[in-house]
């Protein structure tokens, strides 16, 4: 047996398995796609069959068994332009154009004979363009899915062109008839690359599609395991979704979460979860019964909802219950607008991919769950450190004041006639200002929270605040100066600028305990306020920088026996620039080394009329 011989024979055993193949499926489940693919090898069995008939029995100079062959010939093309409307989509003027050439190439081949040569190349057009336009079809739409399949798809396109090839081929082979075998070889060939590819295509075994399947599953996995660490449950839902349906390689796929207290599956409907209309839906049925499932008719199946599942492209569902244990999570769901993009294969790589994706969301649930415990640790941490501060900071205050009132009450009673305490009536009041410092400051806290804490603006100059807050500040042991531009005037509440400054000062002038300088500079900068406050005392260790502003935060080097407070100044100070659009920040060059506070503020059109 010559090499070309062998080569058509494995070509023609080829095709019968892929017919015998795809036969079984079309018996089993007669859908249109499947009738389709057992029709096109079908046809392609009995060309084989007639040739091997007629060489067996010596007719292959009948011109019965060669017009017959012929008209199997030219019915190819047709049924594949079948194939790709039951995979893709074909304009109905191009099926109906492609029935007429058929009806008209049969008649030739029966009406002349010989064929003229004119005629002869028009059949060849016919057969070779439609096999050109099915291979660049079906490539095309392997371009727009992914995964299996897109191999497919490619895999059919290929086979297409090597049909057309084919004839192309045979066509030449009249025109130059010199060197037949070459010519035979080359047709062979390409008839056995022809029938690999259509058997990649349209009849994978199992092996080959798990193959296939892996590097995406694998990919899936891999990206699985960060899931869960994105930001909130909506973005794992569609990340869960986008790799299902690459895995599969399907178009589109979404998740259904199940609602325990509503009672209902709400799915994922662009930025939000919208429940599931009531009705006999298939991703209902499959969460209800918990088996997976594959339809590959939704809208045959449940006619009533025909028109929804039209609107959104729904013709074949591959659809798998997510459940953790016996915790019903949801429903994964796969979806196509054509049926043969699936096989029933897939339906357990979809049950695997819904596994999968319980994990995923359990392993959410529990972080979410821990992050809720770490938030209620949390606010009770807060509300501890509030409580024992506030006991604390009140305390002192509260025993000063009654302290001093009993002393006066005890007086008063003993003597009467006796002068007024002045000194003590001055304890008191500074106490008691003192005690209403704390509140307020309570109270600010809780206006930074609520982002209502400015109030009327007006234009404020920043360096007559400073130097007003300075000149209280000063004193034998602290020395507050004002340094920088003469005047930077912006649009901002006085009160909440003043009490900025004069917190900011306070801090400088408390927190240095020995004394020294607080320089206090503001200047003009790319159309914003600058200002700095600095000083020489305990300084700021680096790992308190970034929780400084944060609400009853104080640094780790700070003694309480020693310096007062609740850790609220500096939050307050935060809220009042970030509410007038500015940023604050804390820098130290260590403990003991002093601080720098440094405020960037909004300068307003106002400010730039001024200058």
């Amino acid at each position: 047996m010559r090499a070309d011989q062998l080569v058509q024979a494995l070509t023609e055993v080829l095709y019968v398995i892929i017919f015998i193949s795809v036969a079984i499926l079309a018996i089993r489940q007669p859908t249109r796609s499947r009738v389709d693919k057992a029709l096109f090898f079908g046809v392609s069995a009995l060309i084989i069959l007639d040739s091997r008939v007629g060489t067996a029995l010596g007719w292959n100079n009948n011109p019965l068994f060669g017009l017959i062959s012929g008209a199997l010939l030219m019915a190819l093309p047709y049924l594949m332009l079948r194939l790709v409307d039951d995979f893709l989509t074909v304009p109905t003027w191009l099926m109906r154009g492609a029935e007429l050439g058929l009806a008209f190439s049969v008649i030739s081949l029966f009406a002349f004979r010989p064929l003229p040569l004119p005629l002869t190349l028009l059949l060849v057009v016919y057969f070779v363009a439609l096999q050109v336009y099915a291979a660049l079809a079906f490539f095309g739409g392997s371009q727009r899915t992914s995964g299996v399949t897109r191999r497919r798809l490619q895999a059919v396109a290929v086979g297409s062109l090597f049909l057309g090839l084919i004839l192309v081929v045979a066509s030449l082979q009249v025109f130059f008839p010199n060197g037949a075998e070459a010519w035979r070889a080359l047709s062979s060939t390409l008839g056995l690359l022809s029938g690999i590819a259509y058997f990649i295509g349209f009849a994978p075994p199992s092996w080959l599609r798990r193959a296939w399947q892996e590097p995406e599953l694998r990919a899936f996995l891999s990206r699985a395991a960060h899931l869960p660490r994105l930001p909130d449950t909506i973005s794992i839902l569609r990340e869960l979704a986008r790799g299902a349906a690459t895995s599969v390689g399907a178009p589109n796929a979404t998740i259904g979460l199940w609602d325990e207290e509503a009672h209902v599956l709400n799915f994922l409907h662009e930025d939000s979860l919208q429940p599931l209309p009531p009705g006999r839906w298939v991703v209902q049925e499959v969460f209800d019964r918990q088996v997976p499932m594959f339809v590959e008719n939704a809208s045959r199946g449940n006619p009533d909802h025909a028109a929804a599942y039209q609107q959104y492209g729904v013709m074949a569902v591959l659809a798998a219950p997510i459940t953790a244990g016996e915790r019903r999570l949801g429903v994964l769901n796969v979806y196509a607008p054509r049926a043969p993009l699936f096989a029933d294969s897939d339906l357990e790589l979809v049950k695997l991919l819904a596994d999968q994706a319980a994990v995923v969301l359990e392993s959410r649930a529990l972080i979410d769950e821990a992050a809720r415990v770490q938030a209620r640790e949390e606010a009770t941490r807060l509300k501890d450190d509030f409580l024992s501060a506030a006991a604390h900071d009140l305390k002192s205050p509260l025993t000063t004041i009654l302290a001093q009132a009993q002393v006066m009450e005890r007086q008063a009673q003993r003597r009467p006639e006796a002068p007024v305490d002045l000194a003590g009536i001055q304890r008191i009041v500074r106490e008691a200002r003192r005690l209403n410092r704390l509140i307020y400051d309570l109270l600010d806290a809780s206006r930074v929270e609520q982002g209502m804490l400015l109030g009327l603006r007006e234009p404020v100059d920043l360096v007559a605040v400073a130097r007003e807050v300075c000149e209280g500040q000063t004193s034998e042991r602290h020395h507050c100066q004002v340094t920088g531009d003469e005047s930077v005037v912006g649009e901002y509440d006085r009160v909440r600028i003043m009490q900025l400054i004069e917190n900011l000062v306070s801090n400088a002038v408390k927190y240095s305990p020995d004394g020294g300088e607080v320089m206090v500079r503001i200047w003009r900068q790319q159309g914003e306020a600058h200002l700095t406050v600095s000083d020489e005392g305990i300084g700021l260790t680096p790992s308190d920088v970034p929780i400084l502003f944060n609400r009853f935060q104080r640094g780790t080097n700070v003694d309480d026996r020693r310096f007062a407070g609740m850790g609220l100044g500096l939050f307050i100070c935060r809220g009042i620039v970030e509410q007038h659009g500015g940023h604050m920040e804390a820098t130290s060059p260590g403990p003991g080394r002093g601080s720098i506070f440094h405020v960037e503020l909004p300068l307003a059109v106002l400010e730039t009329q001024h200058e």
